[in-house]
């Protein structure tokens, strides 16, 4: 039987792949029975959320199950609220309604395509701000038996774009919910760019989330006008060696210094210096604003979109020595692959 459910509208490079099965499970109880389906039938299963951080290589031969679980709770301390998020709960929308009840908090992390069940995976970050400072713990179901279990957030391994979902809980598993605390006494941070111009004293929550959103609407293609998954490439960490024998050659280079004493470089960057902005592989190319986003240009194909990638790749590799590791997860006919793997 061949694959017949198109996928299209269900991923953000708007890939023509399809799927045997597409459902839309709105409680645990749905995934289960979904996964059970699959196992009876000896298919393959796949969680997705929006489909925003995936790189269908072909078609999926069995059954992808979308995380529609719903719900937001609001509950407080003295000095804390406390959100219990459904996984299916789009990660900016729940952004947006917080500040709506003036429940600051998550205001750089604005933008960021998915659900929220999604964002614990990845450990998503931006602007100075990753979920892990703000996650208090999260619901995990185990498909095969039904059980559902609660890991607190210092038992998830967060690292960058790094968790144990990744690991351990990869496979079989399904985030349910996330746990959120955030302080009453909201602290701004304005470390990155054009933020680093708002006076700390004075700013707003709401004026740190519009600038953000102006940011990030001004530099990355909006995916539902143009197909891309946000960032493709994670920013690579390099020793303080490695990293000064590249300050050497190239001064202006971006590069944070992290708590280790190794060193974040800007991906971005170095592909951009390796004059790949708009070069282009059948209907994907890169981003001519940032770098990092491969796009869905001219009705690009899963093999045009990886070969751009394994390219981008190459050529920094050749050029500063780093090997950059892709952010997305790519998706075979079986389920999960090694990106890095498919890439060499």
């Amino acid at each position: 039987m061949q694959p017949q459910v198109s996928l299209q509208q269900k991923n953000t490079f708007g890939l023509p792949v399809s799927a045997r099965h597409i459902v839309h499970a709105a409680t645990g109880e749905e995934l289960v029975t979904t996964w059970r389906k699959a196992e009876k039938e000896g298919l393959p299963f796949l969680l997705l959320g929006q489909g925003s951080n995936v790189l269908f290589l072909e078609d999926f031969a069995g059954y992808i199950a979308l995380n529609e679980i719903k719900g937001i709770e609001i509950t407080e301390t003295d000095s804390d609220w406390l959100v219990h998020v459904g996984g299916g709960e789009v990660w900016h929308d729940l952004i947006v309604d917080l500040l709506e009840k003036n429940i600051a908090g998550l205001e750089n992390l604005a933008l960021i395509p998915g659900c929220t069940g999604s964002a614990p995976i990845q450990n998503i970050g931006a602007y100075g701000r990753e979920l892990k400072d703000f996650c208090s713990y999260v619901e995990l179901l185990d498909l095969r038996t039904g059980k559902l279990s609660r890991l607190e957030a210092s038992e998830c391994a967060f690292g960058y774009r790094e968790s144990i979902f990744k690991h351990q809980y990869k496979s079989g598993y399904a985030i349910t919910a996330v746990g959120l605390g955030l302080p009453k006494k909201w602290q701004p941070v304005l470390t990155y760019g054009e933020l680093r111009s708002f006076d700390p004293d004075k700013v707003t929550a709401k004026a740190v989330f519009d600038a953000i959103c102006q940011i990030r609407r001004s530099k990355l293609p909006d995916p539902s006008v143009t197909g891309n998954a946000g960032s493709f490439f994670k920013n690579p960490v390099v020793d303080a060696e490695k990293a000064q024998s590249l300050l050497a050659k190239y001064p202006d280079m971006p590069a944070y210094k992290q708590a280790d004493g190794s060193l974040k470089l800007a991906a971005g960057w170095l592909i951009d210096q390796c004059g790949l902005k708009g070069h282009q592989i059948g209907g994907a190319a890169v981003h001519t604003q940032q770098a990092l986003v491969i796009i869905n240009l001219n009705n690009a194909t899963p093999q045009d979109v990886a070969n751009l990638a394994r390219h981008v790749r190459q050529q920094v590799a050749e050029r500063f020595g780093i090997l950059l590791e892709p952010e997305v997860r790519f998706i075979t006919a079986q389920g999960e692959t090694d990106a890095q793997a498919f890439l060499s």
